[in-house]
Order: C-alpha cells, then structure tokens, then sequence
C-alpha cells in the first residue's frame, strides 16, 4: 500500500513536471487564474478535479 501510495505521489510529480516543461506560459496563466479566484470557488474546482480523479481511478482500477 505504502509503496503504491508513494508510486502515484511520484507519477503526480511527472505530470506536474510534464506541464510546467511542455507548457510554462500557460501553466503561469492558468495558476494567475486560479490566484485570482476566491476561496469558495478554488475550493469548488478542487473539489471538482478531486471526484473527476477518483471516478477516473475508479474507472482504470476496475468498478468492482
């Protein structure tokens, strides 16, 4: 479990890295945007992309 937990920590970092070395303006863009936001909207985005993850992982996981 541990080893699992640490293997997507990683794998988000990869993705993070990914973004900011294929994309930086628009990675800079869209984290401005986000500043930009108040609290209640960031927490409703953060909350959006956390069920979007976890029906995705649901999903490539297997539903059962």
């Amino acid at each position: 479990m541990a080893g699992e937990l640490l293997a997507a920590a990683c794998l988000a970092l990869v993705l993070e890295g990914l973004f900011l070395f294929a994309a930086p303006r628009a990675w800079r863009e869209a984290m401005v945007h986000l500043v930009r936001l108040d609290d209640r909207r960031l927490r409703n985005v953060g909350g959006l992309v956390l069920v979007v993850a976890l029906v995705g992982l649901w999903v490539v996981r297997g539903a059962g």
